[in-house]
């Protein structure tokens, strides 16, 4: 029997991280990387960008290390009552049930787990906030998620086909990138040993504030991990950092939008020349491969690694990192 997905997801409206380091983390990402608190408990934090989006990033004092949950937009409470039926009608179990969030920002939501494990909250009317304006070099908020999956074909049949999300593109068959609005992936899959996050991007509103937001980094005494450079999938700008807690962030902006009904989904290959059209990254180092392979979700926490685990890769091919998204994204 062919069920049809859950809707039609609007964008990823926000991303949870769990970190031991949390006082750390919350000084950086306000600090630092330019988001701004606007709710906080002893345990928790929640941090918006320049968008209307109540938080893009919620950051939770764990003894884990990783992604706590992705959550998604729909339009309304009757599309999440939806899809909580079409949810059941495939089996799958909700973890909670459609309904009003006990949460910050509020709205009306449910939540389940995908294939991998993996918290996902579907969520409308949510709080919203008063912009703050895009002619600024701070981040509007995340752009997309990049996981590391066992099974790359499982998880992109989970995401395409149960929510809804469209296959822009591949790298060869280490990647593969999906969108649920107009922007070229919201989330990008890559084949690793383990489930893992591999790193979240927030989107910059231009080149010029993208370029400003590395040089207010460079101001606290940060450099890039890997970049500037642009990506051939997707076309975006990337440069990559790490946290406090060592995972990784990403400046982006630039996406390559999609037209529904002219796009052709293509399978690119993994070379250095097609992981940065620009040529100036150069390879990223094993560190930052490392920190993109992640450890597995659940586990506790152990050192930053130093080199990337054997056998793991990320998304970039011999001559990028194979434990980081070097591809695309």
């Amino acid at each position: 029997m062919n069920h049809p997905p859950v809707g039609r997801l609007r964008a990823l409206r926000s991303v949870e991280l769990l970190t031991p380091d949390y006082a750390e983390a919350v000084d950086f990402y306000e600090e630092v990387w330019g988001l701004q608190v606007v709710e906080a408990e002893h345990s928790a934090s929640w941090l918006r960008g320049t968008g209307d989006e109540h938080h893009a990033l919620r950051l939770t004092r764990s003894e884990t290390i990783g992604l706590g949950r992705l959550v998604f937009a729909l339009a309304t409470p009757a599309e999440i009552d939806e899809a909580a039926r079409r949810l059941r009608a495939r089996g799958i179990a909700l973890v909670t049930e459609p309904g009003p969030l006990d949460q910050v920002g509020g709205g009306y939501g449910l939540r389940f787990h995908d294939l991998d494990g993996r918290l996902v909250e579907l969520s409308a009317d949510t709080w919203a906030v008063t912009a703050r304006g895009r002619d600024v070099s701070l981040p509007v908020g995340v752009t997309h998620a990049v996981l590391n999956t066992p099974d790359i074909d499982a998880s992109v049949a989970f995401y395409r086909d149960v929510l809804g999300m469209r296959v822009s593109d591949w790298s060869e068959h280490q990647m593969a990138f999906l969108r649920c609005g107009s922007d070229h992936h919201c989330v990008a899959f890559n084949q690793a040993p383990w489930v893992s996050l591999n790193h979240v991007a927030y989107e910059m509103t231009s080149l010029d504030h993208f370029m400003r937001g590395l040089g207010r980094l460079r101001h606290h005494g940060i450099t890039p991990e890997w970049g500037p450079g642009r990506h051939g999938p997707g076309n975006n700008t990337f440069s990559y950092f790490t946290d406090p807690t060592g995972l990784v962030c990403e400046y982006t902006t630039e996406v390559a939008q999609i037209v529904e009904d002219t796009w052709i989904c293509k399978v690119w290959r993994r070379t250095p020349e097609l992981s940065d059209l620009w040529g100036t990254a150069g390879p990223p180092s094993p560190r930052i491969r490392a920190h993109m392979a992640g450890t597995p979700d659940g586990s506790p926490v152990t050192a930053p690694p130093v080199d990337a685990p054997a056998g793991a890769r990320t998304d970039a091919p011999a001559d990028t990192p194979s434990g980081a998204e070097g591809a695309a994204a």
